[in-house]
């Protein structure tokens, strides 16, 4: 299952689909954010371990990963918001005003 983003569409990713039939995409819908929920305990997980780590096997990733979520499960903690609703939305709002009308 995959977010309904345009890179899983390119024809590199169609072509290996060809050739690997028994794999199926399964997008979501525009704007689900459970989806958004589960990339960021991916990126948790890339941040905290895989970038970190110095692996010599397959095995030994594989471990550490089986080891992190095991820690994560016993161990959960929800998510901090560092501004608040007020913060992120006038922070967007400038967002917004710089980049309006802006060509790419």
């Amino acid at each position: 299952m995959i977010a309904n983003y345009g890179t899983h569409k390119t024809p590199a990713i169609k072509a290996w689909l060809a050739r690997h039939p028994r794999f199926h995409m399964r997008f979501t819908s525009t704007g689900s954010s459970w989806i958004n929920q589960v990339e960021r305990w991916f990126g948790f997980l890339t941040g905290q371990l895989i970038r970190r780590g110095v692996h010599k096997s397959v095995q030994s990733p594989e471990k550490d990963i089986r080891n992190w979520i095991a820690q994560w499960n016993n161990d959960p903690r929800p998510s901090v918001w560092k501004k608040t609703a007020e913060e992120i939305l006038e922070s967007l709002a400038r967002y917004c005003r710089r980049t309006a009308g802006a060509e790419h």
